[in-house]
């Protein structure tokens, strides 16, 4: 897959990912996000797609690649969780 390509993917997959709070704040009063979440969570999936990005340039071994794309996302899953609900109990700790 080109360059351009992948970078048009990156940014319909954040799109669409942010898309889905936005929707559901329409329906539901449990889902209350403000411009700083959006903010937050934009910059973070832009950092995301930003090393993926990266190790997919920086690697040319096919596992390597594979190995370090899956321990990113796993640090984009434990951090979003522990920004939305603090499984952790760190300073940057959600509701």
């Amino acid at each position: 897959m080109k360059v351009n390509t992948r970078i048009s993917v990156y940014i319909t997959c954040i799109l669409l990912i942010l898309l889905l709070p936005l929707i559901a704040m329409q329906f539901t009063t449990e889902v209350n996000w403000q411009l700083t979440d959006f903010i937050v969570a934009g910059v973070l999936l832009i950092l995301t797609s930003i090393a993926i990005e990266t190790s997919l340039r920086l690697f040319s071994n096919k596992n390597h690649k594979t190995i370090l794309i899956i321990i990113i996302l796993i640090v984009l899953l434990l951090l979003w969780a522990e920004m939305a609900v603090g499984i952790f109990g760190s300073p940057i700790a959600g509701s």
